[in-house]
């Protein structure tokens, strides 16, 4: 899967596509500790309107300092079940870090 460029949160509901698709959060800046190592990540999603989810998750989280991005050309598979593909990511996550990624306190 192909994601596009980090935009700002507060930013990111004009520059997300239409239509269904994935979508990445992590905090702007510093890492977050997990317990077996560092990473920015704190979300993964799927949304059949990923300028919606955008919108949404903004009114939702004012003010933080977040970047998000989205899913690029998905491919006919990836397209069909985009939950599916969160749920890969987050479990390829959670191998890689010891914990399903999560938003800092």
């Amino acid at each position: 899967m192909r994601f596009g460029r980090w935009h700002r949160l507060d930013q990111a509901a004009a520059e997300a596509p239409r239509g269904p698709g994935v979508f990445q959060v992590k905090v702007a800046s510093g890492l977050i500790d997990y317990p077996t190592g560092k990473s920015a990540m704190i979300r993964y999603g799927a949304a059949s309107d990923l300028q919606a989810a955008a919108a949404e998750l903004a009114r939702a989280h004012p003010g933080r300092d977040w970047m998000c991005r989205f899913s690029e050309a998905m491919s006919a598979r990836e397209a069909a079940d985009p939950d599916a593909i969160v749920a890969e990511l987050t479990a390829a996550f959670r191998r890689r870090f010891g914990a399903p990624p999560g938003k800092p306190e």
